[in-house]
């Protein structure tokens, strides 16, 4: 029976709210309606935060009156500075911190909640303790591994993968403890100082967890520790009762967990290598026992040269990479595509499923410079396409290019699918020099027969590409 005309509001408004969550997730898929997606899930985190102010339980002191106005007005502000200010190239690192801090909070809140109960005399039941303990470990972990996470993105510490003697040993141990926190936290009332051991050993165990993972597996550690933070979401909506935060916490960690998977599947690995083998290390050699640095013939291009090449291609295919993101050049990219559209040359993009440093860098990226959904192809679709193409014009691309992932066995990328670009008739890759990709490998690509390299700044160099064109 309901007591309180307030509850079955909030129900039907959690219910509504629960229902544009999912439709904004599911607009987040296409690039087209990713705005539309976007935008819906703000209008649902915005009805859910409303709502719960009118939950019968909020008491309306001016201290918590307070604190939620200085919050809100803070995350706003902080928000919106970000999301207007962060650059393209830094938009991994922003998902890492936002995914951290939402694991962080969860966490946080574990702990309040738990303390309060204990200090007042509720009862917290098994279930509720066994959630709480949980949800304050994996998002421990989440808020952790994402703030190594970022560093690494960030350059602010090595990208390689940092290890240790017995390194494997003190994770299974801290796994250990966090295990046996959890027990006694089921086990036995009023167990505060255990749950705080739980958290601390936690956020240990997340820094440590990712350290050794190199640069390379960066975007599938955020995708992991994205569906960490949904899963912590959950419990802790689990523990307030709180249906929306437990509906929007699954959502997060299910598709969290698909990503992770279908990024795994693209690279054509294992979660369990990712995470283990400390793939990323700079090595001593490339694929076919050639060190890094040694010299090997290679082909130089100008221009104006490769302006006239283009102008006179029937089908053009442009292969973008992080190189495209830290050079902001995507807009330059556009022009020069527009140009060549305008000679009757067909432009298509290949977009590879780890390119960049997340999932759909590389759309978002050339979303911004307005080209044309239909011009956006996934590997899958365009890896045919490469041995009819005249150009295949590489920007900042390379491991996802490196034909090494198909010939060398030895080579750590061995399996990885990689986009066909070797098989057009000719290969334009606009590099700033001869350094490797984040795997820290030797590109063959670089040295096949129909590749040629045009060094410079990607912008600089699209910009002298576009007017070559024009003058052609």
């Amino acid at each position: 029976m309901i007591t309180d005309p307030r509850t079955a509001v909030i129900d039907l408004c959690y219910l509504l709210s629960a229902i544009i969550f999912y439709f904004g997730l599911k607009r987040l898929s296409h690039p087209a309606t990713a705005r539309l997606g976007n935008g819906l899930t703000a209008l649902a985190m915005l009805i859910a935060f409303v709502v719960t102010l009118l939950d019968p339980s909020f008491h309306w002191k001016l201290i918590n009156i307070l604190i939620l106005v200085v919050g809100s007005v803070l995350g706003i502000a902080v928000g919106v500075y970000l999301a207007r200010s962060v650059k393209m190239t830094a938009m991994p690192q922003m998902v890492a911190l936002f995914n951290g801090m939402g694991g962080g909070t969860a966490a946080l809140v574990e702990l309040s909640e738990f303390t309060h109960r204990t200090a007042n005399g509720i009862n917290i039941s098994s279930g509720e303790a066994l959630a709480i303990g949980l949800g304050c470990a994996i998002g421990s972990i989440s808020f952790a591994g994402s703030m190594i996470a970022l560093l690494k993105l960030q350059e602010l510490m090595t990208g390689r993968p940092i290890r240790f003697p017995g390194q494997s040993l003190g994770n299974g141990a801290l796994f250990a403890v966090i295990i046996a926190m959890i027990v006694i936290l089921v086990g036995f009332q009023g167990a505060d100082l255990f749950l705080w051991i739980l958290f601390v050993v936690a956020l240990v165990l997340g820094v440590a967890a990712v350290i050794p993972i190199g640069g390379a597996d960066m975007p599938v550690v955020i995708a992991l520790l994205n569906a960490c933070t949904g899963i912590a979401a959950a419990l802790t909506g689990f523990v307030l009762h709180n249906e929306i935060l437990v509906v929007a916490g699954a959502l997060v960690g299910a598709s969290g967990g698909l990503l992770t998977v279908l990024m795994g599947r693209a690279m054509n690995r294992p979660l369990s290598n990712v995470l283990f083998s400390g793939f990323g290390a700079i090595k001593t050699g490339g694929g076919g026992g050639t060190a890094i640095g040694e010299a090997r013939p290679i082909r130089e291009t100008t221009a104006e040269d490769m302006g006239v090449a283009l102008a006179y291609s029937n089908e053009v295919i442009v292969v973008p990479g992080y190189g495209l993101a830290v050079a902001q050049a995507q807009h330059q990219i556009r022009e020069l595509a527009t140009e060549l559209e305008k000679h009757g040359v067909t432009v298509k993009y290949a977009i590879h499923p780890v390119a960049g440093r997340m999932p759909g860098h590389m759309n978002v990226l050339l979303a911004e410079a307005n080209v044309p959904y239909d011009q956006l192809y996934e590997m899958d679709q365009i890896n045919g396409e490469f041995r009819q193409a005249d150009v295949a014009l590489v920007v900042g691309a390379n491991d996802v290019v490196n034909p090494a992932a198909r010939n060398d066995t030895s080579s750590p990328i061995y399996g990885m699918p990689i986009l066909n670009v070797d098989q057009a008739q000719t290969v334009v890759v606009l590099k700033r020099s001869m350094r490797p990709g984040f795997a820290g490998i030797e590109n063959e690509l670089f040295y096949n027969p129909n590749t040629v390299m045009l060094f410079g700044d990607a912008k600089d160099s699209i910009t002298k590409l576009t007017s070559a064109v024009k003058e052609s």
